[in-house]
């Protein structure tokens, strides 16, 4: 397979973001979805408003998310949109809570785990789509950032559960007892993402990647008492490619210099975190191979 190209910038700011999506030659049209995590009431790591706001501006998006599984201050569409309003997304965008309106099945294509993803019913409005994913740690998939933006992220409450049992209960409340392998949960999430990625190509609807490497904590924005970065900020990375851009934030821990990377390869390894991109690209999602090309 051809590899895939990812733009790479070492400067964060709100004017390189909006140089990576252009860099990436893919106009987004139409009514354009911006999915990011709105954090969890608590967390401090989620992508501000000063950052973001003027690359969602300029695409005239809407912020989309979904409904959280575990129980928290995001689990039903009101609740959600304050956290929203805390975090500061209402100040630059509309947020749509897409499962707040129900939900939808979308097929999985040759999965071991999951025979459809749900996702939130509003996801189908939408004529593209930007994840624009913030790197960090997660206490369950070892670390988070387009895939598990794309997976857990775009799946409704219900699907979450779903996804998190490896495809054996649709119920919130059932999931946390279910015992299953972290290997099986992995894949699941990469099931979950290219069911959407087929559905969003099956309709003709663009989807581009960034992922934003700062305030890396070994802990997720859905964790309320999250913990503070354990390393410093890596940069930017942009790709029409999931699984390269994934891989390439991987690559960037691993070769970091800096001394609390190895708190971050801990996280990952002892959660499997590596195998959702080999996974991901064994169903064709994208490639592990990839071209950094820096920005300047």
């Amino acid at each position: 397979m051809e590899k895939s190209k990812v733009y790479f910038c070492k400067e964060i700011n709100s004017e390189n973001l909006i140089k990576m999506y252009e860099t990436l030659g893919v106009k987004l049209t139409g009514k354009v979805g911006v999915k990011v995590s709105t954090g969890e009431d608590g967390a401090k790591g989620y992508l501000k408003a000063d950052l973001i706001g003027p690359l969602v501006k300029k695409l005239n998006g809407t912020i989309i998310e979904c409904n959280t599984a575990y129980p928290g201050a995001r689990t039903n569409k009101e609740d959600h949109l304050k956290v929203a309003e805390k975090h500061g997304f209402t100040s630059f965008a509309d947020v749509d809570i897409m499962d707040g309106d129900g939900e939808f099945k979308i097929p999985v294509h040759n999965g071991k785990h999951l025979e459809y993803d749900i996702v939130g019913e509003n996801f189908k409005n939408y004529d593209s789509i930007l994840n624009l994913a913030h790197g960090k740690g997660h206490a369950m998939g070892g670390f988070g950032a387009n895939l598990k933006n794309q997976s857990i992220g775009i799946a409704s409450r219900n699907g979450k559960a779903y996804i998190h049992s490896c495809g054996k209960t649709e119920d919130p409340n059932e999931f946390w007892s279910m015992k299953n392998e972290q290997k099986d949960f992995i894949e699941s999430m990469a099931e979950a993402a290219k069911a959407v990625s087929d559905y969003l190509k099956e309709n003709n609807k663009p989807i581009l990647y960034i992922t934003v490497m700062n305030a890396i904590s070994v802990d997720c924005d859905c964790d309320a008492h999250q913990g503070d970065p354990v390393m410093k900020d890596l940069g930017i990375l942009a790709s029409t490619d999931p699984v390269a851009n994934d891989q390439a934030f991987i690559d960037m821990i691993w070769n970091s210099t800096d001394p609390g990377h190895t708190k971050m390869m801990e996280r990952i390894d002892t959660r499997v975190g590596r195998h959702i991109t080999e996974y991901a690209e064994s169903l064709g999602l994208g490639t592990t191979e990839y071209e950094l090309v820096e920005i300047k």
